[in-house]
């Protein structure tokens, strides 16, 4: 039997990446954050939540590895770590039942989590809201699919930002925190973009380790369309953007001092902005882990600095 063929835990765990969870889970924290200080907040939602958010997540990584080995931006001279599918690992029809076993969890949960937020829910507008949230979810799925799968996938043609921005921080945040308030408040938009703007940093650190071996497979990610230096800049106003949309949050919606919490994750985010600034390609991924901790971080802070 072929190491490809053999189970290797290990192997699932690496192409799971487990170390992008945290980010998964930051905008579904905030949503809750922002329902508990509303006084709507519910458990049993907020977990299905995660559970759908993290199975939609392993589901992109197992594709990213599936999809980057097929179209060759995973080869010999990649930076990051190996991927399975590339280095022999798993083959790409195990890993493509992989991603198939995630589509079903993250279905599954997903269907369990509209059901549960909109079981009480009266009047005919309910079932426009389940439908609304289903065409939601099956875009999440395709898109955690066509990042980088798929005979078109968008990430090569350089739209994985926006992507992220929508996933991670419009989508995550304000739809977390609808599916238990049934209502949202366009104030919403500014700590859900913070997150999504954390997020795409995030990306952006993946994509300047990678441009050699992006720019080589055609896979035109914003660093490689606009170069290491403008790309560094771009990551500069990621971060400073995300800490200025929390700052108008609280100025909007101010009620006590420990509401600028957050900004104690200040300096992580400094560091990670001269990192990518300072630190050659072959050397960034330890940051791609500390930005996504950051994240997290932020998320928290915000969250009990709302809570207060």
């Amino acid at each position: 039997m072929s190491t490809s063929d053999s189970f290797n835990l290990q192997a699932w765990l690496s192409a799971a990446r487990l170390r992008t969870l945290p980010l998964a889970i930051a905008s579904i924290g905030l949503g809750a954050f922002l329902a508990a200080s509303n006084g709507v907040f519910n458990l049993l939602i907020t977990i299905l939540a995660i559970l759908t958010t993290v199975a939609l997540q392993v589901l992109s990584n197992f594709a990213n590895d599936y999809g980057d080995s097929i179209h060759g931006a995973d080869s010999a001279e990649r930076q990051g770590p190996a991927r399975a599918v590339q280095s022999g690992i798993i083959s790409p029809r195990t890993m493509q039942l992989g991603m198939m076993l995630m589509i079903f969890v993250a279905a599954v949960s997903g269907l369990l989590l509209v059901g549960t937020a909109f079981y009480q829910a009266e009047g005919a507008g309910r079932w426009r809201l389940v439908i609304l949230f289903l065409v939601l979810g099956a875009l999440a799925i395709w898109g955690a699919i066509n990042y980088t799968a798929g005979k078109r996938p968008y990430g090569y043609a350089g739209m994985g930002d926006l992507a992220v921005l929508i996933f991670f921080g419009w989508l995550g945040v304000m739809g977390t925190y609808f599916l238990q308030a049934q209502t949202i408040y366009p104030a919403l938009f500014l700590p859900a973009t913070s997150c999504g703007l954390f997020a795409v940093a995030v990306l952006n650190v993946n994509n300047i380790r990678d441009i050699d071996s992006d720019r080589k497979a055609g896979k035109f990610s914003i660093p490689v369309r606009i170069g290491r230096q403008k790309a560094i800049g771009y990551h500069w106003l990621l971060l400073v953007l995300g800490l200025l949309m929390g700052v108008l949050y609280v100025i909007f919606s101010y009620r006590s001092p420990w509401q600028f919490l957050f900004l104690l994750t200040t300096p992580l985010l400094v560091r990670n902005g001269l990192a990518v600034a300072n630190t050659p390609s072959s050397e960034l991924d330890p940051y791609l882990k500390q930005m996504a901790i950051a994240t997290l971080l932020f998320v928290v802070t915000f969250g009990i600095g709302q809570l207060i």
